[in-house]
């Protein structure tokens, strides 16, 4: 769910990944099925119990990795609960603007704490690499946040990859830890899953200093300067 608060109406919301076309449609065959019991307070519960599905099997993989089996169902659930509350208030006109902002990304920022802390507590990846790739999360946020703030436009895609094109991308991942095993050390110590996640942290740090001196451009163009 991504609802803008009431004092932003102007605010430009800028989705371009791959799926979003299709996503968009899928989500609106859903919400014109959707029963009237179904909430978007409770799918964005919902959401947060397919992230805490996600890291209940990351840790239990530490049990043996047919628990990822548990991740992998937990980040549908996540997606369905994710996607579809704003997308049914939208549909049935029933927005709350800055209640849905603010508990919208708020849990945002505690399911991606779940994820990846889950993916940390696995046997399969780091928890220093984990933290890696979790502050190259937040930085990302924090940027998204900021921008909306500075020059009225809310982020939601980068290099044409989304909240869904990530968590295809971790099932993926989560699906070669089941079939690799967390035994296939690469380098000494740090294994192959070690080596992705750690990359992905590193393109998302990056990506925040990138992001960060752009937006600095544009407002240094407006005359906004310090000085």
């Amino acid at each position: 769910m991504v609802t803008l608060p009431t004092d932003s109406s102007k605010l430009n919301r800028i989705q371009q990944n791959w799926l979003a076309a299709r996503e968009r449609r899928i989500l609106t065959w859903l919400c014109a099925r959707m029963p009237a019991s179904v909430t978007p307070d409770r799918l964005t519960a919902l959401g947060m119990v397919g992230a805490a599905m996600v890291f209940a099997g990351y840790v239990a993989s530490n049990l043996g990795s047919n628990w990822l089996l548990l991740s992998l169902a937990g980040y549908v659930i996540q997606w369905f609960g994710d996607s579809m509350d704003g997308s049914l208030a939208r549909f049935r006109r029933i927005e709350r603007p800055s209640y849905g902002y603010f508990i919208d990304h708020s849990c945002d920022g505690l399911a991606n704490l779940l994820i990846v802390g889950g993916i940390g507590l696995s046997p399969f990846v780091t928890m220093d690499v984990a933290m890696v790739a979790l502050a190259g999360y937040f930085l990302m946020s924090m940027h998204a946040f900021l921008s909306a703030r500075v020059i009225g436009e809310l982020r939601l895609s980068y290099l044409a990859a989304g909240p869904t094109e990530l968590r295809l991308f971790l099932m993926g991942l989560t699906g070669a830890m089941m079939i690799v095993g967390p035994d296939r050390d690469v380098i000494g110590n740090i294994s192959g899953f070690d080596l992705i996640v750690g990359a992905i942290g590193a393109i998302l740090i990056v990506l925040f200093i990138v992001q960060t001196l752009s937006v600095a451009r544009q407002l240094l163009a407006r005359g906004e300067g310090r000085d």
